[in-house]
């Protein structure tokens, strides 16, 4: 076993220390929780282990589900009671199914400055859709994986991706001159997808064309040309 001085870790009375799990790029995944055995584990295997408060064991990340994390880099902070794994994350990291354990979970927006509020159940499902898919995307695209569509298109480049969007937006249209329901949503999803990957391409997210709408929405530009008439007009 790699020998780690494990002095500065601030284990609380329980003996635990929270752990903040950040992906590559820099997003962060989740907390859980760690003991000394779990992270001497981590250390020792290069995954991800952490201890259940609830079940009182150890648990290995990914373990029935195949959504493994390995292990980067390990950090602490100045006080030495929280550590950070920056980790590269396989699959989802969260049990509900999102990327993040902090997908689509909005509590305060500085921009709306104004306490979001909680309900049972998520408000805009839509937008948790979306960043769900995008940060599968994502991790396609930073981590791929043999056989992968996404990875593909990602391999080809702009062109390809760009060819795609072009014929997913003809089918598109065809799908809605034929008026045919189910085609139109089948065809319309394959658009979304494209475009997804087309943001995801230009390192921008579902979040900024999100803030984009929502500035069209307050009565924001919309428009970058105004046409001949050099009038820009209303949404």
């Amino acid at each position: 076993m790699m020998n780690v001085d494990m002095s500065m870790i601030q284990f609380d009375d329980r003996g635990l220390v929270p752990a903040i799990v950040q992906e590559e790029n820099n997003q962060v995944l989740m907390l859980a929780y760690m003991n000394r055995e779990s992270l001497e584990k981590t250390i020792e295997t290069g995954f991800a282990w952490y201890y259940s408060r609830s079940r009182q064991k150890l648990w290995k990340k990914g373990e029935t589900s195949g959504n493994v994390q390995r292990i980067k880099e390990i950090s602490y902070d100045c006080d030495g009671d929280t550590i950070l794994l920056r980790v590269k994350q396989s699959g989802v990291a969260c049990h509900t199914g999102t990327y993040s354990c902090f997908s689509g979970r909005k509590l305060y927006d500085a921009d709306s400055k104004s306490i979001i509020p909680l309900t049972e159940k998520e408000e805009h499902p839509l937008t948790e859709v979306l960043a769900s898919l995008y940060q599968v995307i994502q991790s396609r695209r930073l981590h791929p994986v043999e056989g992968s569509y996404t990875n593909y298109l990602f391999d080809k480049g702009q062109d390809k991706i760009l060819k795609k969007l072009g014929e997913e937006t003809a089918e598109t249209i065809i799908a809605s001159k034929n008026n045919i329901r189910e085609d139109v949503l089948y065809e319309m999803g394959d658009l979304w997808y494209h475009c997804l990957v087309l943001l995801a391409y230009h390192n921008m997210t579902p979040e900024d064309l999100l803030e984009e709408l929502k500035r069209r929405n307050s009565g924001g530009k919309y428009h970058k040309f105004v046409g001949k008439t050099g009038i820009r007009p209303d949404m």
